[in-house]
């Protein structure tokens, strides 16, 4: 492993928060490339252990691999946040698969209103405002999260199963 893979394992490690591809050059003082090729080197080194690289868009952050997350939170014991309701992760899918999406598109697609689901939604960090629309009063655009990835267990978006694969 490279020094600048080292230097990034540990910048990461280190953060309590995901840290932007920009952030690591700042810290590194590197170039994009270099550290998309560290990063790259990271996530191979990182591929039989405990913990993976996860990526969402433009951000990066250390985490326990699925399989092991049982463990962990035994060791750690953390606060229970409570479970999703059926509509909640009937919504959550609708954004993760269809992001960017205004609440129109989730609503046609339910059924009904969804306005406390994505309330519920946003304040447990699973989904947040991305943009706005080109439509009448430039409506919120959602998109999935980092924790989001977190909560599922997946290294990014490219790692969704396919819709329908009941996987």
């Amino acid at each position: 492993m490279s020094a600048l893979s080292a230097q990034v394992e540990a910048i990461l490690f280190s953060s309590n928060r995901p840290l932007k591809v920009r952030e690591l050059q700042q810290a590194t003082d590197s170039g994009r490339d270099e550290v998309e090729h560290a990063l790259d080197e990271l996530r191979l080194v990182l591929d039989d252990r405990g913990v993976m690289l996860m990526r969402h868009h433009d951000e990066l952050h250390l985490a326990t691999r699925p399989e092991h997350a049982a463990a962990v939170r035994r060791a750690l014991r953390p606060e229970a946040s409570g479970k999703l309701s059926p509509a909640a992760y009937e919504t959550l899918a609708i954004v993760a698969y269809n992001q960017p999406v205004p609440r129109s598109r989730i609503e046609e697609v339910r059924g009904v209103n969804c306005e406390s689901v994505l309330t519920n939604l946003e304040l447990r960090d699973l989904i947040a405002e991305v943009g706005r629309g080109s439509g009448p009063g430039q409506p919120k655009l959602y998109g999935t999260t980092m924790r989001f990835l977190q909560v599922l267990g997946l290294e990014s978006l490219d790692h969704l199963p396919a819709p329908g694969s009941g996987a």
